[in-house]
């Protein structure tokens, strides 16, 4: 990535000496044109519009139409052969540095059985037996044949003298060895936290399983990745994320730590890929960051402005939170993470410092209370401007659909989500409840603006895997035929404006990114095929040929 950071040096570096020297007009700057292209882009009303030629000067777009290569007969010129422009992806709802450490780390993703993960897990230990701990991601009970949560005992087997921690795919729940029940204290006597849940066998003892607030018992205990650690998972997602066509993610639970290394990286022009943060709700720190304002620099490459909050879990460990039982659990009905004098705090603290809040919510009752404190909030405290965002929106009760509309409250959805649960998703809650899950059509026909993201780790981050899901309400085998709940689906021209205009709005950059209108910054992707023209079903498809990131070229597929 080092070629991908000198043109925001060379930005910066002109940039002061233009200001250092007065009363002279500076230099002007060279222009590129990118001709021959089947260009798609949103203006600034949102509507899609065509252009075979892309202007670009001093990182910015300057002009798109027709070609214009004799309109700027000095400019450079690129041929695009024909290939299809769109603007660079925004992805609005991923963790980065989850994601970096997931890409440095083991990942059990693939795994069949719980043997075969822990089995994953022993060769990536004894390969690294440097490791102190042993940590990884991915697994999913739901996809394995008994649909069992793993056990302690399965890792104990082989790896006893270390600590292991593997996180669900969601990052709702984890897997631990003995030695790390050990190390967090964890017994029989071990009362589970508020929001949370220690698994139990039916002798009362630790299983190793841990659910929602209850994982915190070992994260306790686990060292603080330092500054390098941080740096190296950032430079990892950020490579990975540009070869996806992404220019710009949305980072769903920003902490200090994070939040002051990218604010020093994108100050001195040296942050990879565009972030806007939230800022963890949980961190120590928080008070500090609102109070010192909205955080930005004047190339947009790393934005502050707002806070992630939790209202519950997820469906696949049961943790969402609903307002009846589970179908499948009937003694439970999920789990709430902040309680509601945290939640009128945080928003009254978000609120008083000009800060959006987006609030995780996936089960109905976890949407209902979102929604309530939302409401609440504007009656108290204010804050309707700021665009509030209920992320996933997962399951809604279909009587609280309307109020993301009547409360212009943004919901923030992530489209691989419904065909990744489309296995799980009606044994965990019923078909009548189905009715207001994963319901994008219903938020855009009623005015909503839906902003789309992939929830990367817990789903792979290939956007075009969300694009494909949004259309076609299919998995990549098109599974089921005619799509699961296919009357919620989007067009591919409402989900690419998820990824990008509305995306940019959800985070109030829509002035300067999500689009290819003079005057935003030159982000975009050149693709091996139209999406626009080619049939849904081959939309996961495609692959990013060339990425650019303000008028720089940071990425190329290797032929």
């Amino acid at each position: 990535m080092k070629n991908s950071n000198l043109w925001l040096i060379r930005l910066l570096v002109c940039a002061g000496l233009s200001a250092l020297i007065s009363g002279c007009a500076p230099a002007p700057k060279p222009i590129t044109v990118i001709d021959n292209i089947q260009g798609y882009s949103f203006d600034n009303q949102r509507q899609l519009f065509n252009f075979a030629s892309l202007a670009i000067q001093d990182g910015k777009v300057l002009d798109t139409g027709d070609s214009l290569v004799s309109r700027y007969p000095d400019a450079k010129i690129i041929n695009g052969h024909g290939k299809t422009l769109v603007p660079g992806i925004i992805d609005a709802h991923g963790h980065v540095s989850s994601l970096g450490y997931t890409l440095l780390r083991i990942d059990v993703r693939e795994a069949s059985t719980a043997e075969q993960a822990a089995a994953d897990v022993v060769a990536y230990a004894n390969d690294k037996p440097y490791l102190s701990w042993v940590r990884g991601r991915g697994w999913n009970q739901v996809l394995w044949p008994d649909k069992k949560y793993p056990t302690a005992a399965m890792l104990d087997a082989h790896i006893s003298d270390r600590p292991v921690w593997l996180e669900r795919v969601d990052g709702h729940a984890g897997w631990a060895n003995s030695k790390t029940l050990e190390l967090a204290g964890i017994t029989r006597d071990t009362v589970s936290p508020e929001g949370g849940e220690i698994v139990v066998d039916a002798n009362g003892e630790p299983t190793g399983i841990l659910i929602d607030n209850a994982m915190n018992l070992v994260m306790s205990v686990i060292p603080a990745p330092n500054e390098t650690e941080i740096l190296a998972a950032l430079n990892a997602v950020s490579a990975h994320l540009l070869s996806l066509g992404i220019t710009s993610t949305h980072d769903a639970g920003t902490s200090a730590a994070e939040n002051k290394l990218y604010r020093q990286l994108a100050d001195s022009g040296k942050m990879p890929v565009r972030v806007y943060g939230m800022i963890s709700s949980t961190d120590p720190e928080l008070a500090d960051i609102l109070a010192a304002g909205h955080s930005t620099d004047n190339l947009d490459l790393y934005t502050a402005r707002s806070i992630k909050i939790y209202t519950d879990g997820a469906l696949g460990s049961r943790g969402a939170a609903m307002l009846e039982p589970y179908s499948d659990r009937p003694d439970h009905s999920g789990l709430l993470l902040t309680n509601d004098q945290q939640l009128r705090a945080l928003f009254k603290l978000a609120t008083e410092a000009d800060f959006q809040v987006a609030i995780h919510a996936i089960g109905d009752l976890g949407n209902r209370i979102a929604l309530d404190e939302i409401e609440y909030a504007y009656g108290t405290v204010g804050g309707r401007h700021l665009r509030h965002r209920v992320e996933h929106s997962q399951v809604v009760a279909l009587s609280d659909i309307p109020r993301f509309k009547s409360l212009d409250v943004i919901p923030s959805m992530q489209p691989t989500h419904a065909t990744s649960d489309m296995n799980m998703a009606e044994d965990r809650i019923g078909a009548e409840r189905l009715k207001g899950a994963y319901a994008w059509r219903s938020f855009l026909d009623q005015g909503s603006i839906v902003v789309s993201g992939s929830d990367y780790p817990v789903e792979l981050a290939n956007p075009f895997n969300g694009l494909h899901a949004a259309v076609t309400r299919q998995n990549q085998a098109n599974q089921p035929e005619g799509g699961w709940i296919a009357e919620e689906a989007m067009s591919i021209e409402e989900a690419m404006r998820s990824f990008s205009i509305d995306a940019a709005w959800g985070a109030h950059q829509e002035q300067t990114l999500g689009g290819l209108t003079p005057g935003k910054w030159a982000d975009f992707v050149l693709l091996d095929q139209d999406i626009y023209q080619i049939p849904a079903q081959d939309i996961w498809k495609t692959n990013v040929l060339e990425t650019w990131l303000a008028g720089e070229l940071v990425y190329a597929k290797e032929p």
